[in-house]
């Protein structure tokens, strides 16, 4: 790294994390999906096949003939925030980065041997400086994590299945892919968003930024606290019904919901790993050969469980209460799909139960 990048910081204080590995921010739902879509069947095949023959050198042509490289002399200072989180991450090659045409708000890292970090307009002219620090220190945290080659290998499968929808087995075989690959797109996102908060270590630009996003350019009409209520309220609210809605809602995108990326970040945050990490004490790259896959089983499946115990949604609690051999399951699925409560039984005679005042 160059002199340039430590001289282009921020007035206020931030601290660095030299060779810091990925696994320190990772979302174990993420590993976790990660795990379960390389276990599908025909993924490897399809993996080893396209990484071959996807056209990259045409992707990267594509964006340098019609797209504003940055660089010192074109976007100065999105350059300067991407020197500053590649600094900031220990991110050795700094990757390609481009603006393109595009009013909706969106940014992307792409790539197969080397990853390019594409932001659109809509999002350069909706976000601060911060605020763009957070999302550039994002994107630099797929490159670090890898998440490009499977980021890259997603849009293509999409486009493909648009283009064989007519032929049936073909686009079932293939959605059925593009379909794990967006569940662990998803998860990979609240890694990601842990990365640019690592960069940026401003909460608050971190939450802007997300508020931004799915309410445009109205700080002074939002309210943080508000906005993470709803993430609370979505994520308890309505019967089991609602919970099959959500799957389903969920599906088709690329992304977590915005006001549950807020949700975790915020967690993530107030926990004692984020602490650990902006102390100093986090996993390095060099340490990376000697990891257990076994440990981040066991790490992702212990996330998992305390996922369903802690949870609120009706379906995830429902899933709690078989786990634990919860009684009366006719009543408790009852009581999930139509929001209501279970009262105690009354025997035919009207007598009081056993055991019951």
């Amino acid at each position: 790294m160059t002199e340039e990048i430590h001289d282009n910081v921020p007035s206020r204080q931030r601290k660095r994390f030299p060779g810091i590995s990925s696994r320190a921010y990772e979302h174990p739902a993420d590993r976790s999906a990660l795990v379960a879509l390389r276990k599908l069947t025909g993924f490897d095949t399809v993996f080893k096949a396209l990484s071959g023959l996807l056209p990259e050198r045409s992707l990267r042509l594509l964006f340098l003939s019609d797209s504003v490289r940055v660089s010192e002399a074109q976007f100065a200072h999105l350059h300067t925030l991407l020197l500053d989180a590649c600094y900031v991450l220990d991110l050795e090659k700094v990757p390609s980065m481009y603006v393109t045409q595009d009013p909706r708000p969106n940014a992307m890292c792409i790539g197969l041997d080397e990853p390019i970090i594409v932001v659109t307009t809509g999002l350069v002219e909706l976000l601060d400086e911060e605020e763009m620090r957070a999302v550039v220190g994002h994107e630099v945290g797929h490159a670090l994590s890898g998440h490009s080659v499977y980021r890259t290998i997603l849009l293509f499968l999409t486009n493909l299945a648009l283009k064989v929808a007519w032929i049936p087995l073909g686009n079932v075989a293939i959605m059925a892919i593009v379909t794990a690959l967006r569940e662990w797109f998803r998860k990979s996102e609240l890694s990601a968003d842990r990365a640019g908060l690592l960069v940026g270590q401003d909460l608050k630009a971190s939450m802007r930024g997300l508020m931004k996003i799915a309410g445009g350019n109205h700080l002074h009409e939002m309210n943080v606290d508000a906005f993470l209520e709803q993430a609370e309220e979505y994520e308890a609210g309505g019967d089991l019904r609602d919970s099959v809605l959500k799957i389903l809602n969920i599906l088709p995108r690329t992304h977590p919901f915005t006001t549950v990326r807020a949700a975790e970040l915020k967690k993530w945050a107030e926990s004692r790993d984020y602490q650990r990490i902006m102390d100093g004490h986090y996993p390095r790259r060099d340490e990376d050969k000697e990891t257990s896959v076994a440990d981040s089983f066991r790490e992702s499946a212990t996330h998992y469980a305390d996922t369903v115990r802690t949870s609120k949604d009706p379906l995830l609690k429902l899933v709690g209460d078989l786990a634990g051999g919860a009684g009366d399951l006719g009543g408790k699925l009852r009581d999930r799909f139509t929001g209501g409560t279970a009262g105690p039984k009354t025997p035919p005679n009207g007598e009081a139960a056993e055991g019951q005042a």
